[in-house]
């Protein structure tokens, strides 16, 4: 099976989940679903892991990325879906997840992201705190390693390595609650 073969949670535009379908038929015809994923810190809080995604990724191929993250699987709920994700992605394990944000985004029509209005999801995102070992899974990173926080900054402004748009999301909303509530640069701080 390949991964547009793959069958997906389907939500409505208010976010209840209505059904499911192949992932390429949901990205097709611009179907909304659930992506979950974690932004992962070190745990002094310092720093975050950024990498860059597979270069045959079905959708934004070769774009930088701090959030290991994927689809919400049938019967999954998105706490399950980011947990799961973190250990596939970067084979961390164990470790808590804190919620971060919950938002309905849509990235508009482009290349690599899917049908004729684009990507239409609910980003479900989270935090966790492991200094690793992170083990990249080859299908889904080209490349990582640990930023700091205004290294991620930057990284977000900078046009020769573009960011994935879903992400960008989680990590400016990351971001601006780090400046504006620096208490939660300490592990374990709701």
């Amino acid at each position: 099976m390949t991964s547009g073969d793959e069958v997906i949670t389907v939500y409505d535009a208010a976010g209840t989940v209505v059904g499911t379908a192949a992932r390429a038929e949901v990205y097709a015809r611009s179907l909304w679903h659930g992506s979950a994923g974690v932004i992962l810190r070190s745990t002094d809080g310092a720093r975050v892991y950024v990498h860059r995604r597979a270069d045959d990724k079905l959708v934004m191929p070769g774009l930088w990325d701090c959030v290991a993250g994927g689809v919400v699987d049938p019967g999954e709920t998105p706490l399950e879906a980011a947990s799961r994700e973190l250990a596939e992605e970067l084979g961390v394990r164990g470790v808590e997840l804190q919620a971060l944000l919950t938002v309905a985004w849509e990235s508009g029509p482009g290349p690599g992201l899917g049908g004729p209005e684009g990507l239409r999801c609910h980003l479900f995102g989270y935090t966790a705190f492991s200094d690793g070992p992170v083990h990249h899974q080859p299908s889904e990173v080209a490349e990582g390693g640990w930023r700091t926080n205004a290294e991620l900054a930057a990284l977000l402004t900078d046009p020769a390595r573009p960011f994935a748009p879903d992400s960008r999301v989680l990590a400016e909303h990351f971001l601006a609650t780090l400046a504006e509530r620096p208490e939660l640069d300490e592990p374990g701080t709701p």
